[in-house]
């Protein structure tokens, strides 16, 4: 049963210019197997945490670090922890799907999570 679908979408131009603009935000934003990627990689990956925390309901306390895009045969995984994994699992949600792209300057991800 899906319990909800996230989708965002990042100009990474912009995004490129925040990173720059603010130090730390690639900290903050990135567990550091994130953060050496390239800007379009980031983006998406930043979509991703959004989609994912529009699922979540955008749960007040949840802290970036606890959510990260990793990688298995089948393609880019959701991985949670701590503050997301509490909200997640209060949801009841036992599996997540992804999917990212980037083209023509904007990165996007659609997550769905199911019971």
């Amino acid at each position: 049963m899906i319990v909800g679908i996230g989708v965002d979408v990042v100009d990474i131009e912009r995004f490129k210019r925040q990173l720059e603009r603010t130090p730390g935000l690639r900290e903050r934003l990135f567990v550091p197997a994130e953060r050496e990627l390239n800007d379009r990689s980031l983006a998406a990956r930043f979509a991703a945490k959004e989609a994912a925390a529009k699922v979540l309901g955008a749960p007040a306390g949840m802290n970036w670090q606890d959510c990260w895009i990793g990688l298995s045969a089948e393609g880019p995984t959701i991985q949670v922890k701590d503050t997301v994994k509490a909200v997640a699992d209060a949801k009841g949600i036992k599996q997540w799907h992804l999917s990212m792209s980037h083209d023509g300057g904007i990165a996007t991800a659609m997550v769905v999570a199911e019971r």
